[in-house]
């Protein structure tokens, strides 16, 4: 296509106002009279002026419908708006075609004032009614009943909503399933617009106009279409998704309109999206039990200690009974005590008394976690919320979703976190880190520290409605040094445990053994008698055990009669006084440990590996009754049995 560009005679001669402009320049090459005087300007030349001054403010718009028509040769739209000399807006639909001029493009640019097309429209309409008159309507019509008559009994059988339309989109028929779905009634719809009745919006209520409308199409270009993913609106206001074809109708080789067969697709949307939302569940619950997994791999890989609390002091069975009174309740608890006391061991025990067990405890040791990482181990992230993180990961939360959330160590949370870790305890919501959506999780929390956080609130560091919302219900794990009587039982229980784990033959403790590890402090508690005990399963060579301890004074808990004194340290000789001392100790210990039981099995006498008789007459050589020790140790399944036992005692030791 080739127009000169100075050459004016050829444009004046388009029905519309038009114009030619170089797209490089933005410059208006020449314009029409027509332009000039739907711009209302005098003159008869518009060459020089800027095209983007035609449409102030629209350059977005101008810019994209300008690289269509270059890269297509041709654009349409009626997006933008004419702005006139006086600051008038005109909406206009812009025709623009591509043509070389010197190798170089030009734009040909037709406007049409949008109010003037309607205008025209709308006299065509008039005319060619008063033209046709009613006859063509009639035919029409006569046309449709005669389709509705002889098909009535169709129309009528079938489940899916039937309607026509003429040229115009007037309702011509509608049938019973038609006139359900839809809210309206036959002689109510009849001779009005459908497409205004219920096909006017999207359903996000966006206006769906008629020229896209896909049933107007049908019987204007003659093909059939079919729409499977689309909304119709009821008489009530409320709006349904179809699936529906359009049929254009012929009458002697003229469209005369088109048959909408369509069908609620309410149903089989909420049987999908049903489909959809249990398969995510599913995705979801792989993906969590993934997690799951992994975590109980670590645990194991870790050496997790499983077995249940044991000892037979007052301080473990106090302890307890608090346990088997918050595990049924949902109640948060504290637990505090020294390192290696055993917290972990005790909010296990809780979660598998509770109604929780079936669900695991997940374990957070917050002292192992680095301070920017929290937030992300406790609520997850989703992938690309901060640098590295190349997928999603679901937060310890998350996991324990059902179950227990120990968090170990719980001093060591950042300020900063502790008040979104509260927003969690009081709503059971969080989001991921990166992510808006609000989950909801029921996660009962139990906590452990060994730093006093009362001291912490005063200086700080923690938040004082964080740890009234955690020490709901306070547990204390009790140090070995203040239970002696329970450094036996756990000692055997250790020792049988290394031997299986390093493949050893059984190996026993002596009553020396047991002694041994009596008169130490133990500073690291039951985490380090049980490191010591496996040390010394690895280091012994045959079937004796021996264990280098220094020897602390008495530990604290045991009951020292009148004029006893503590052992020496071992690095010199004893005295005679000492080692009388020391022997009178030792008895009193054995009776502390048997509960002033001297005879029998667990008896002081064997205990100490000597007969009862002779223990009997070192007693009173001494100067020491057993009934003086006896109910001073709290024996945790004593029994009859243990009671006869002890009366035997007494009498021997009153006949002495």
């Amino acid at each position: 296509m080739g127009f000169p560009s100075t050459n004016r005679d050829w444009i004046e001669t388009l029905p519309d106002p038009a114009l030619v402009a170089d797209p490089k320049s933005d410059l208006i090459e020449t314009a029409n009279q027509r332009l000039l005087k739907l711009l209302s300007e005098a003159g008869d030349d518009a060459t020089g002026a800027c095209l983007s001054s035609l449409f102030k403010g629209q350059m977005p718009q101008l810019v994209s419908i300008t690289d269509e028509a270059l890269e297509r040769g041709t654009a349409w739209s009626r997006d933008l708006s004419l702005v006139t000399g006086d600051e008038r807006s005109i909406a206009v639909e812009l025709s623009l075609s591509v043509f070389m001029v010197a190798g170089e493009p030009r734009l040909l640019m037709l406007l049409r004032d949008l109010d003037e097309l309607k205008a025209r429209r709308e006299r065509y309409e008039i005319n060619t009614y008063h033209r046709d008159g009613l006859l063509h309507w009639k035919r029409i019509e006569t046309l449709f009943q005669e389709i509705e008559r002889k098909n009535h009994l169709i129309l009528e059988a079938v489940g899916e909503g039937i309607y026509g339309v003429d040229a115009e989109g007037r309702a011509t028929f509608l049938n019973s399933a038609a006139e359900r779905m839809l809210g309206w009634k036959r002689d109510d719809l009849l001779g009005l617009s459908m497409h205004k009745a219920v096909h006017h919006s999207h359903r996000d209520g966006s206006p769906h106009h008629r020229e896209c409308c896909p049933i107007y199409r049908a019987f204007h270009d003659g093909a059939i279409h079919r729409v499977s993913d689309d909304y119709f609106w009821r008489r009530d206001g409320t709006c349904f998704p179809v699936e529906y074809t359009s049929t254009p109708i012929l009458d002697n080789g003229q469209l005369i309109g088109a048959v909408v067969v369509f069908r609620d697709m309410t149903e089989r949307r909420r049987a999908e999206d049903e489909l959809k939302q249990a398969i995510e569940e599913v995705e979801s619950l792989k993906h969590r039990l993934e997690m799951e997994n992994a975590y109980l791999q670590e645990e194991i890989s870790a050496g997790h200690n499983s077995h249940e609390i044991v000892g037979c002091s007052s301080a473990i069975s106090a302890m307890t009974e608090r346990i088997e009174l918050v595990a049924p309740t949902d109640a948060n608890v504290l637990i505090s005590g020294e390192s290696g006391t055993g917290k972990e061991l005790v909010a296990r025990a809780i979660h598998n008394a509770s109604g929780r067990s079936g669900r695991p405890m997940i374990r957070v040791n917050c002292a192992a976690i680095p301070a920017d990482l929290f937030e992300s181990e406790f609520f997850g992230h989703i992938k690309g919320a901060f640098t590295g993180a190349v997928s999603d990961r679901v937060g310890r939360f998350e996991l324990a979703d059902g179950g227990t959330l120990f968090l170990d160590e719980v001093g060591e949370i950042p300020l900063s976190l502790q008040s979104k870790l509260l927003r969690v305890l009081q709503e059971q919501t969080f989001e991921r880190l990166g992510e808006t959506t609000t989950r909801n999780v029921d996660v009962r929390l139990i906590a452990a520290t060994n730093r006093d956080l009362q001291s912490e609130v005063s200086a700080g560091r923690f938040r004082e409605d964080l740890y009234f919302r955690l020490n709901v219900f306070p547990i204390e794990s009790a140090p070995l040094r203040k239970r002696p009587e329970d450094i036996p039982p756990l000692a055997q229980l250790f020792l049988r445990n290394a031997c299986r784990k390093f493949n050893r033959e059984p190996l026993e403790l002596s009553r020396a053994n047991v002694e041994a590890l009596k008169q130490y402090s133990w500073p690291g508690n039951v985490r380090e008698l049980e490191n010591v005990i496996e040390r010394q399963v690895i280091v012994t060579r045959g079937h004796k055990l021996s264990f280098d301890l220094p020897r602390d004074n008495a530990p604290e808990g045991v009951t020292m009669a009148a004029g006893d004194t503590p052992y020496r340290p071992v690095n010199r000789p004893l005295t005679e006084d000492e080692r009388q001392s020391s022997e009178r100790q030792n008895m009193v210990n054995a009776l502390l440990r048997t509960n002033g039981k001297i005879s029998g099995a667990g008896g002081a006498a064997e205990l100490l590996g000597i007969k009862p008789t002779t223990l009997a007459s070192r007693l009173k050589r001494h100067g020491i009754w057993a009934r003086d020790y006896r109910d001073q140790c709290d024996w945790v399944g004593s029994s009859a049995a243990n009671q006869q036992q002890g009366r035997q005692a007494r009498e021997l030791t009153a006949s002495q």
